[in-house]
């Protein structure tokens, strides 16, 4: 179930548009969530990865950037990852047809909540089970969902810590794969030459060998 949508300008994490609905089943209190939302978007930048996935207990925040706008879903733990994805690219292309030249001059919170009825309408067809089934051809166009970023709320948010630096983190990683990948091949070619290098010289003193004692 996707109980939370928000929609915030990256640049300064202004809330645009909003939606929550309230889990009455549970009577899971939704404040903390919407605080932690806030609180996330504030902290992306530019250099925060475009996907990403922050888990929280048994609920997941999930956002992507676009075009200098964030899109995030709070969604219980066990939604389909490639479905929320799917969600709010659906999200991402309505609202930039709509305000995409409007989102750099607004000041006021919540300047497009009008938007609410567009996420209410696409928020039922993803959580309806019967419509979610009939999504696979269109899923499966979606980027490797298992490579997204997955991180913690808590941890990101209490540490103060950057989405950036774990973008940072994984981009060094990545590095460092290549760099042993490369180092290792260096090393291969190494061993190589130097296996060549023995034969000539076995070959070559035969030769000489063979021209002293023969000649």
């Amino acid at each position: 179930m996707i109980l939370m949508t928000m929609i915030a300008r990256l640049e300064d994490g202004l809330p645009l548009a909003a939606s929550v609905q309230e889990d009455e089943q549970s009577g899971r209190d939704l404040q903390q969530y919407q605080n932690q939302a806030k609180q996330l978007c504030r902290k992306l930048n530019a250099q925060s990865p475009d996907r990403c996935t922050l888990e929280a207990g048994n609920m997941s925040f999930h956002y992507l950037i676009e075009q200098g706008v964030c899109y995030l879903a709070l969604c219980e733990a066990s939604f389909p990852k490639k479905v929320v994805f799917a969600y709010l690219e659906d999200l991402e292309s309505q609202f930039h047809d709509q305000y995409g030249r409007r989102v750099s001059k607004v000041s006021r919170p919540y300047s497009f909540i009008e938007f609410d009825t567009f996420i209410h309408k696409t928020k039922r067809m993803y959580v309806d089970s019967r419509a979610r089934r009939n999504l696979g051809s269109i899923n499966t166009e979606l980027q490797d969902v298992q490579r997204i970023m997955v991180a913690n709320i808590e941890e990101v948010l209490q540490r103060g810590e950057a989405l950036s630096a774990l973008d940072t983190k994984a981009s060094n990683l990545s590095n460092m794969s290549k760099k042993y990948r490369g180092d290792a091949k260096y090393l291969n070619t190494r061993s190589t030459y130097a296996k060549v290098a023995a034969m000539a010289v076995v070959f070559i003193t035969l030769i000489i060998y063979v021209r002293f004692w023969w000649l």
